[in-house]
């Protein structure tokens, strides 16, 4: 069995592949049971961490855009603010729901409230939000591309893995069909 464990960039360890199925299993004789056993339990946790995985990035779909639409919001307040031409209040429409819109006169500020979860919101400035919402995007990009990765990487595991699982379990057909024929021929 393999002494050392190799992992990706962000510790999945990796399935170890089995050249040589008899010297794997501890010889001729030795039984499969054990050695099929782990592999199942390891495309067990290949397949939970794959559905992990999915549930994560499904997550990031939803959240990158509101990032983005949240970001180029505060951004344009940040430029009408600047502009400084007029008095006159900034004429916008909101969202209230999907396709629910009401129109509002927004005066010049320099504080913006943020939703951050949970039901909590909280106030920043004008630069301290873009800020926040720059690193929130980015963050959520990486994760989305580790993600991505990651589940490149989880495939390629469970191909392995069922390679080692199938060869493992020809190898014993193959053994019991090649003892059958013997103990017939005697």
């Amino acid at each position: 069995m393999s002494s050392s464990v190799k992992t990706n960039a962000r510790n999945i360890p990796a399935a170890p592949f089995v050249a040589d199925v008899v010297d794997y299993i501890g010889g001729e004789d030795a039984e499969v049971d054990s050695a099929l056993k782990q592999f199942q339990e390891m495309a067990a946790k290949y397949r939970y961490m794959e559905i992990s995985l999915l549930q994560k990035k499904k997550s990031l779909d939803v959240k990158i855009p509101d990032i983005k639409k949240t970001l180029a919001m505060v951004r344009h307040l940040d430029w009408v603010n600047s502009e400084g031409e007029s008095e006159e209040p900034t004429k916008t429409l909101f969202e209230l729901h999907d396709t629910l819109y009401a129109e509002a006169a927004l005066d010049k500020t320099d504080v913006v409230y943020l939703w951050l979860g949970a039901n909590t919101m909280l106030s920043y400035t004008i630069p301290e939000a873009i800020s926040l919402l720059e690193n929130k995007l980015q963050l959520a990009e990486t994760s989305y591309a580790n993600s991505n990765d990651d589940l490149e990487f989880i495939r390629e595991q469970t191909t392995i893995t069922d390679v080692n699982t199938a060869r493992i379990w020809n190898f014993d057909v193959k053994r019991r069909r090649q003892k059958r024929e013997t103990d017939d021929k005697e």
